[in-house]
């Protein structure tokens, strides 16, 4: 038996010809449900695959979906990631996984993504610049902002409400006989801190208290840091909303290794509902993120875009819910 089988041989044991081989492997091309089981059957036989790069050459696309992310040491982001590549590898598609290590796409990241001529693109935890950005307009590649909300309006994007969950969670801790607040942010350029800082600003405004800010990273090590800091300087609040849950436990664990009691001294919540939030030690209540929702609105709408492209703009919003736990 030959080393390589290709489509001719399939062709000739089907006794079809060769065009019609490609057309069976051909997502949306015309052939009879005969001649596609002789085919398949033939296939089968000679332990024949089709070659994917080399369709891609013809068609200018894979049956890959590209996906950009930097918090890979964030679990909420391996939860997406896995997330995604169950729901696409249904579908037939496979995950492209780009790591960028800055928080701007780099040009090299985009070349990898426009040279494995990838169907679709989702973009996690890092910004594009305008000008890259149109790099997909113009090879009319689907792209969607997870997670995430431009500022400009002209790109697809699937987010939490995070403007009303700052809100919920305000009024919640308002509830639980708040007198001051500290949010801890994550990076400041980000449309998921500044929302949710802006509503939980908003409502505790409106009942006239006070709201002291900290940036920090969404790491670990940048809340327990954070918090270190605060009880240095002696200005240690009722209550801390984290803008996410990673940094809400190194805020638990400094303010344990503090020996400040929680909730009793000061209340904790975080943002995500990630799995270690709910670990005995921890305990956290928090703002769950509706993962499968997201997901789902963000696979619908580009294989939606990769069937036929429109380059619809559209920053859609999802509600989450407060998960509440002891540390509130």
């Amino acid at each position: 038996m030959k080393s390589t089988i290709n489509a001719k041989d399939v062709a000739k044991l089907a006794g079809v010809s060769q065009s019609s081989v490609s057309r069976v492997y051909f997502e949306g091309a015309n052939v009879s449900k005969k001649t596609r089981q002789k085919v398949l059957a033939a296939a089968e036989e000679l332990g024949y695959r089709p070659n994917e790069f080399a369709r891609s050459l013809i068609t200018n696309r894979t049956k890959i979906i590209g996906l950009v992310m930097k918090g890979v040491k964030n679990p909420f982001y391996p939860q997406v990631l896995t997330q995604f590549t169950n729901s696409f590898k249904k579908l037939g598609y496979s995950i492209l996984f780009v790591h960028t290590n800055s928080s701007e796409i780099q040009a090299e990241d985009i070349e990898i993504l426009l040279n494995y001529h990838v169907a679709g693109v989702i973009i996690t935890d890092a910004t594009m610049s305008l000008d890259v950005l149109e790099n997909f307009k113009v090879n009319r590649i689907p792209l969607v902002f997870f997670n995430r909300k431009l500022s400009q309006s002209n790109f697809y994007s699937v987010c939490c409400n995070n403007l009303n969950a700052g809100r919920v969670i305000a009024q919640y801790l308002i509830t639980e006989g708040l007198k001051d607040a500290a949010y801890i942010s994550g990076n400041e350029n980000t449309s998921t801190s500044l929302e949710r800082e802006r509503g939980f600003r908003e409502v505790l405004t409106q009942n006239k208290l006070s709201c002291t800010k900290y940036s920090s990273d969404y790491t670990y090590e940048g809340g327990y840091e954070t918090v270190l800091n605060i009880i240095k300087n002696k200005t240690l609040p009722s209550a801390f909303f984290v803008a996410n849950d990673i940094m809400a436990l190194g805020v638990l664990d400094a303010l344990r290794k503090q020996a400040v009691q929680v909730p009793e001294q000061v209340k904790v919540i975080g943002f995500d509902n990630i799995g270690m939030s709910s670990w005995p030690v921890y305990e956290l209540t928090t703002w769950e993120q509706p993962i499968e929702e997201m997901v789902e609105k963000t696979v619908t709408y580009l294989l939606s875009e990769i069937a036929e492209y429109t380059g619809l703009a559209e920053a859609v919003e999802i509600e989450g819910m407060l998960i509440e736990r002891e540390t509130a």
